[in-house]
């Protein structure tokens, strides 16, 4: 089971220096979120609007293009920021260490990216959206490719783990209304695509699954 962790603190921070420095600044702007007021969220929070009297368009929020990026360092409460931090802490390092440092980053950005796009298409009007589970959704796409065409890649138990997650976000679809389905969506298909483009076959060959 490679979702499994075993390290340290210290050899967690070591061995994935990404996936800890996001966390990092996930839980330093909930502090600020904390701290101002909600200020800091309001900045941040990818925002569109179409059709809002007084207002210039701002349809798919491409007046502060920003708010794609840095609405996915801010969450809407504590428990929104804990699912998202324990999903990260568990399940990011395996892709931080099988692409290297660069190539997840690159592939966590765009998923993010990705997944307010999708939202901002699908989703008309006025929308406020916040929070860190497109990017990783982007995460959960890119063990979906490998689960499917890179068998030997990853175990059995992890491969029926990333099914077992899904089907879940699936399910809470009708428990939870106050969730942007788009952006995991667009999250999932973005890091799924991004992966296949990164996908080395022969290095995977020599490299499978112990």
């Amino acid at each position: 089971m490679i979702f499994l962790r075993y390290e340290s603190f210290r050899g967690y921070l070591k061995a994935y220096p990404v996936t800890s420095v996001l966390i990092a600044l996930n839980l330093i702007l909930f502090a600020g979120q904390i701290l101002t007021n909600d200020r800091l969220s309001q900045q941040f929070l990818f925002l569109q609007w179409s059709n809002l009297p007084g207002y210039a368009d701002n349809s798919y929020g491409l007046q502060e293009p920003w708010r794609y990026v840095t609405s996915m360092f801010v969450h809407g409460s504590m428990q929104h920021l804990f699912f998202n931090m324990f999903a990260l802490l568990v399940f990011a390092p395996p892709l931080e260490r099988l692409i290297g440092s660069w190539r997840y980053t690159l592939l966590y950005l765009l998923s993010g990216i990705a997944g307010n796009i999708l939202s901002a298409v699908a989703i008309t009007g006025v929308q406020q959206s916040l929070g860190a589970s497109g990017a990783i959704y982007g995460v959960y796409g890119a063990y979906l490719f490998m689960a499917l065409h890179r068998k030997g890649m990853m175990d059995e138990s992890s491969a029926k783990t990333v099914y077992m997650i899904l089907g879940l976000g699936v399910v809470s679809l009708l428990f939870y209304s106050n969730i942007n389905w788009w952006a995991h969506l667009g999250g999932l298909i973005g890091g799924y695509l991004i992966y296949a483009a990164m996908d080395n076959k022969e290095k995977y060959r020599r490299g499978r699954y112990r």
